[in-house]
């Protein structure tokens, strides 16, 4: 990745142009190209419009975006304020986020599935590995997915740092969701560190406190080009107390969309670079509790490292535009609201195909001669609720058969490989194969 090639000084740009300011504006209509939000690195290779150079284009885009800035109580080293803008197509994107990510579910369809408690319990732990595996690969860790998963669903203890670093991330999301109704603090803020953070850091006392000013800190790559140099370590106390009352929603004065405000947050952390290790895991946890602690409920089950991990690059040059262009977060809320969008219609397709399967099992189901009517409907209840367990006692309650009938039927779907049996005390409790919908398409 490469740093952006940083715009002309907007004071060099009004001393060459600043008296043709009417001029320029008429020529000038929109802050867009073609409706993009292109930072000067892309438009200094585009032809500009007719009668016009890529300089007084440049600042004719400038001024019209100037005029909608909206300021925000996060300045750079130098005491600069950020600022973003509503365009067209950011407006677009949280239309996108509200009308599927918000409220509550009223028609029927592929969400409904997300009602059904045993279904929605196994929806989230995917959903929660899936997000602690790929935001861990962001940040370096090589552990396979079937690796991960197994760790995860079988409880072991994380073998090495990688592990650890998808166990933590488990756990600290896992965590955010319990907490989505608390405030940010200083406090919460280290709780969310140090457990992402716990047993991964070359440095253990680095978990759960900001950097100190003799631990020097800037993001760039192996060839030794520097990206960004954060705030000095001896702010970081002011500065995150801005961006905890920001979190809160207790500034700015104005109106914030929420989704806007979630990935400012996740800017802000990376920003400022607070701690020695764990800033990106962090940041995108504070990403999902801003979502949820304001009712964006389906960020229980979304995952967006897995969407930013197949273009990292895209990631870095978002933060990177908004930094070198006169502080315009415009850039990385657009990145970031595609992201979400996108990540959002992976959920809804991924349950829409999962409804498709399961229909497609239950037909083929009723249509297997060897199983009796009290058995299919037994599979067919196992397959709509991930994760109940059968006893011979609600068996032989629920179809008003006599003990001997009931425990027939569970030993016979035992014996075809659909149920596994174990013994809880006295009583032999029956559970479906954790492959159970393999074997029955087999």
């Amino acid at each position: 990745m490469k740093n952006p090639k940083a715009p002309p000084p907007e004071g060099e740009l009004w001393e060459k142009f600043g008296a043709q300011i009417v001029s320029i504006l008429a020529r000038v209509s929109e802050p867009t190209v073609q409706r993009r939000y292109v930072h000067w690195d892309k438009l200094r290779h585009l032809t500009p419009p007719e009668g016009l150079t890529r300089e007084v284009w440049w600042f004719g885009l400038k001024l019209r975006r100037g005029a909608m800035n909206r300021r925000l109580p996060l300045s750079d080293r130098l005491g600069r304020l950020f600022g973003y803008n509503l365009t067209d197509e950011l407006l677009a994107y949280l239309h996108h986020v509200d009308s599927l990510a918000h409220g509550v579910i009223q028609q029927p369809g592929p969400m409904t599935g997300l009602t059904n408690p045993d279904a929605r319990d196994r929806y989230i732990m995917q959903s929660l590995i899936e997000e602690s595996i790929t935001s861990s690969q962001l940040e370096g860790a090589s552990t396979t997915r079937a690796v991960a998963k197994e760790m995860i669903r079988t409880g072991r203890a994380p073998q090495d740092r990688d592990e650890r670093m998808i166990f933590n991330n488990y756990q600290t999301i896992r965590h955010i969701i319990e907490s989505k109704d608390r405030r940010l603090d200083r406090d919460f803020l280290f709780e969310i560190h140090a457990m992402m953070t716990e047993g991964t850091l070359d440095d253990p006392t680095g978990a759960g406190r900001f950097r100190r000013p003799d631990e020097a800190i800037v993001v760039g790559d192996h060839l030794g080009e520097v990206f960004h140099v954060p705030p000095p370590a001896d702010d970081l106390e002011r500065r995150i107390a801005l961006m905890c009352d920001f979190a809160n929603g207790d500034s700015p004065a104005g109106f914030v969309p929420p989704t806007v405000r979630a990935i400012i947050l996740h800017f802000w952390l990376a920003y400022e670079h607070p701690f020695i290790d764990g800033n990106g895991r962090t940041a995108r946890a504070l990403f999902y509790w801003s979502m949820l602690k304001q009712g964006y409920w389906l960020f229980e089950y979304v995952t967006i490292s897995r969407v930013i991990l197949r273009g990292p690059a895209q990631y870095g040059r978002a933060f990177l535009c908004s930094e070198t262009d006169g502080n315009d977060l415009t850039y990385f809320l657009l990145y970031h609201a595609d992201v979400v969008c996108k990540a959002i219609d992976e959920l809804h397709e991924y349950l829409s195909r999962r409804t498709d399967e399961l229909s497609s099992l239950q037909l083929r189901l009723r249509g297997l001669a060897y199983l009796n009517p009290r058995q299919r409907e037994l599979i067919d209840h196992a397959l709509r609720h991930p994760g109940r367990h059968y006893t011979i006692g609600s068996h032989l309650s629920r179809h008003g058969v006599v003990y001997e009938t009931a425990r027939t039927d569970l030993m016979d779907l035992v014996t075809r490989g659909l149920l596994r049996k174990h013994k809880v005390g006295k009583e032999w409790v029956f559970i479906p194969v954790e492959d159970l919908e393999l074997r029955l398409g087999e």
